[in-house]
C-alpha cells in the first residue's frame, strides 16, 4: 500500500503514520523531515519535490508518507493508492497542538535530525509562525479541501479513510493486515 496520513497540525498524523507504517512494516516517510533545513528554512519547492520522489521511489512496494504539504500533490498523490484524513474535532486538535508544543519546549528536542530546529515558547505561544496559530488558521480550510477532494474525480484513484476519532483510527489501524516489507528499504 502507498498511504499518504493528512490532518491538521495535531491531529495525530506522525504517531499515527509511525503506527501504521509499522504495522504494514513498510518505510515511514515524514514530509517535515524533507521539507525543514536549519534554522527553520524551508527547502525550495523544486528541491522539495526531487526529495520527495526520491523517498517514495526507493520502495515501490509501500511505503507511509506523514504529511500535508498541498503543493506537493502533483509529485505525492501520483503513486498514493489511500489517503487517511485523520478529521478530528477542532477543540482536540487544539488541545493536542498546545499539549505537544508545551512539550517540545521543555523537553527541547530536535525536531528533525539534523536540523538543530526546536520549538520555544516564545516561537509556539507569541509568533505568527506558531504552530498553535497555524492549528487554528488551517484547520477549517482543511475539512474544506479534504471533503472537496473526496469528490473530486482527479482523484478517483485514491481510496480516502476518513477518520474522525481516535478511536476509529485505532480500530482501523487493527483492521489491517501486517505487512511483509520492502524488499529494497535500506536502513
Amino acid at each position: 500500500m502507498k498511504i499518504n496520513v493528512v490532518g491538521t497540525s495535531g491531529s495525530g498524523k506522525s504517531t499515527f503514520a509511525r503506527q501504521l507504517a509499522a504495522r504494514l512494516n513498510v518505510p515511514y516517510i515524514e514530509l517535515d523531515t524533507l521539507y525543514w533545513q536549519p534554522h527553520w528554512q524551508g527547502t525550495p519547492d523544486a528541491r522539495f519535490f526531487e526529495k520527495i520522489a526520491a523517498a517514495l521511489a526507493a520502495c515501490p512496494d509501500g511505503w507511509v508518507l506523514d504529511g500535508n504539504y498541498n503543493r506537493s500533490r502533483p509529485v505525492k498523490w501520483r503513486e498514493v493508492d489511500t489517503l487517511v484524513w485523520l478529521d478530528y474535532g477542532f477543540t482536540r486538535t487544539l488541545y493536542q497542538a498546545v499539549k505537544r508544543a508545551i512539550q517540545r519546549a521543555v523537553t527541547q528536542q530536535e525536531l528533525w535530525p539534523g536540523t538543530g530546529n526546536r520549538e520555544s515558547f516564545r516561537q509556539s505561544f507569541f509568533s505568527r509562525e506558531s504552530i498553535i496559530w497555524w492549528t487554528l488558521k488551517t484547520w477549517r480550510s482543511n475539512r474544506a479541501r479534504y471533503l472537496a477532494d473526496m469528490a473530486n474525480p482527479a482523484y478517483s484513484h485514491i481510496a480516502f479513510v476518513h477518520l474522525r476519532s481516535p478511536s476509529q483510527a485505532r480500530a482501523w489501524l487493527q483492521s489491517l493486515t501486517p505487512g511483509v516489507g520492502c524488499s529494497t528499504l535500506k536502513e
